[in-house]
C-alpha cells in the first residue's frame, strides 16, 4: 500500500520558481503575424479569383503564370497552412488530455500541412515556369 501525503503549500507556491517555458509568446506572436499577412494575401486572392470569373482555362493559366501572381499564390499557400497548423496545434494542446495522443496529433497536423504545402507550391511552380 502506498500512502498519499497532501502538501500544505498552495498551488501558487508549488508553481513558483518553475519558470516559464518561454514558448507561449513566440507561438502567439507567430499566429498574429500570420493572421495579419493573411489579410493582404486573402484580399489579393479574392481579387485574382474574381478577375478570373468566366475566363477560360488558357486565360487562367496565363494569369497564374505571371510572376507576381504566382508569388502571391505561393505565399498564400505557405502562410495559410502555417497559420492553420498553428491554430490546430493550440486546439490540440487545449482539448486533447492524453500527452502521447496529443503529441502524435500535433506531429500529424504539422506533417500534413508540410506535405500539402510542398505539393501545392510545386503545382503552382509547374504552372508558372
Amino acid at each position: 500500500m502506498t500512502r498519499q501525503t497532501k502538501s500544505m503549500s498552495t498551488p501558487l507556491a508549488q508553481a513558483r520558481g518553475l519558470g516559464s517555458a518561454k514558448s507561449g509568446l513566440n507561438h502567439w506572436w507567430h499566429q498574429r503575424v500570420s493572421a495579419v499577412a493573411m489579410v493582404g494575401l486573402v484580399s489579393w486572392m479574392v481579387f485574382l479569383v474574381l478577375s478570373l470569373a468566366g475566363a477560360d482555362y488558357e486565360t487562367a493559366l496565363n494569369v497564374v503564370s505571371h510572376p507576381a501572381h504566382a508569388a502571391v499564390v505561393v505565399l498564400f499557400i505557405a502562410v495559410g497552412l502555417w497559420h492553420a497548423s498553428l491554430g490546430l496545434q493550440v486546439v490540440l494542446e487545449d482539448y486533447v488530455a492524453n500527452e502521447g495522443v496529443r503529441l502524435i496529433a500535433i506531429l500529424a497536423v504539422k506533417m500534413a500541412a508540410s506535405v500539402i504545402a510542398v505539393l501545392s507550391i510545386l503545382s503552382v511552380l509547374k504552372v508558372a515556369l
